[in-house]
């Protein structure tokens, strides 16, 4: 049961595509109460170190960029889909966060970490076999998140 709360709690996940785009841009355009705070979160899958060959430490330090560079993109996705939302609405309250992990799983977790009352999330708009094969994290969302769910697609 959630916590008697007065901010209306929105989590927005985004990757940075164009398919990320289009969902924060639909939700730009939509009202909402003015307590309203907006999470924008960023997830990436560690880099995992598969094999240790390689001289003095040069896998590990291969790993360890990926995961800097993974950050570094995220931040900027975050940047971007802020930058959107304020154009519309400079009263906004905003937080965000770059997270490692699997992002089904991820953003579950932090909806219910900021006790979500929506999360939003953009569509690749799959077709069932690619679906099947790759999975689909706004499909995903949907069927286990404890509160709505909006799905934008481009």
């Amino acid at each position: 049961m959630k916590k008697n709360k007065t901010a209306f709690s929105i989590l927005l996940a985004t990757d940075g595509s164009i398919y990320s785009k289009a969902a924060t841009e639909e939700v730009a355009r939509m009202s909402f109460p003015h307590n309203t705070v907006f999470r924008i979160i960023y997830i990436y899958e560690k880099a995992r170190l598969i094999s240790s060959m390689g001289p003095m430490g040069v896998m590990e330090e291969y790993y360890y960029e990926t995961d800097r560079d993974s950050v570094k993109v995220g931040e900027h996705a975050i940047a971007k889909a802020s930058k959107i939302l304020l154009k519309q609405n400079q009263e906004l309250t905003i937080t965000s966060a770059v997270i490692e992990g699997i992002p089904k799983s991820a953003i579950l977790d932090e909806a219910e970490k900021i006790e979500a009352d929506l999360i939003i999330v953009g569509s690749h708009g799959y077709g069932a076999i690619k679906r099947f094969l790759l999975g689909s994290v706004s499909q995903a969302v949907a069927l286990h998140a404890k509160c709505s769910v909006l799905i934008v697609r481009k």
